[in-house]
Parts: structure tokens; sequence; C-alpha cells
């Protein structure tokens, strides 16, 4: 998967989840974790919380001034934030919210459709 544009933020919803990828808008798969953000979507290589370091978020600190808020998906359970990774990222302005990539998914797509600055971070299951 490479960076696909998106012309508003609504494009880059989430209509499925599950099988080792997401269904971005109506029809697009893609396979493995994603970056969810209102310029478009990223491929993540992510695929276990454990891989999470400052540098998997860089692409998101990037873009702090034009987010309020970071989704974040642990994969099929929730699992803690480590503290650190937490600082970084609130250390720039964002706040995050941590849960399983299906309750993360559900909430991302009503951050959008309320007009949110949001992004999202997403470990597929």
């Amino acid at each position: 998967m490479k960076f696909e544009e998106a012309k508003t933020q609504s494009e880059t919803s989430i209509s499925a989840y599950g099988n080792g990828g997401f269904r971005i808008g109506e029809d697009l798969r893609v396979e493995g974790s994603v970056l969810l953000t209102p310029q478009g979507y990223y491929p993540w290589d992510v695929t276990s919380k454990e891989q999470m370091s400052t540098e998997s978020f860089a692409r998101i600190i990037e873009m702090s001034e034009d987010l309020e808020l970071l989704i974040l998906g642990m994969g099929e359970n929730m699992a803690f934030l480590k503290r650190d990774l937490r600082s970084h990222l609130e250390s720039h302005d964002i706040g995050v919210e941590v849960m399983a990539t299906g309750a993360a998914a559900r909430t991302y797509n009503v951050l959008l459709l309320e007009g949110r600055r949001v992004a999202a971070a997403l470990i597929a299951v």
C-alpha cells in the first residue's frame, strides 16, 4: 500500500475491518495496519504494541498543527500505550485515545462525522 491522498477527510472513513486489513471508503481494501489522517492514508509498519516507537508516530507529529486527537487502535484487545510515547505525542499538543482496533475504527468514524480534526493509527486485526 502507498500513500493515497484524500480530497476530503470523509474519504478516509472505515467501512469494514478484519482479516488483516481495512476497507476505506466504500470499496477500497487495504492490507495491514494503517494511518488515517486529514491528508489521506498511509501504510503503517506497526503490527503490535511492542513495535511502537517515537518513529512510528513521526508522520502524525509532522501534521500536529492540523490535528486535535489521535485515535490509537491497539489490535484485537485494548492495551496501554507506553507512558513515554503518550508524553511524546502530548508534547506536540496531540491528544491520544487508546482502545482496541474495532472500537477505534468506530470512534474515528463518529469523530469524522462531527467534523473533528482527527487521525487514527490502527493495528490490523
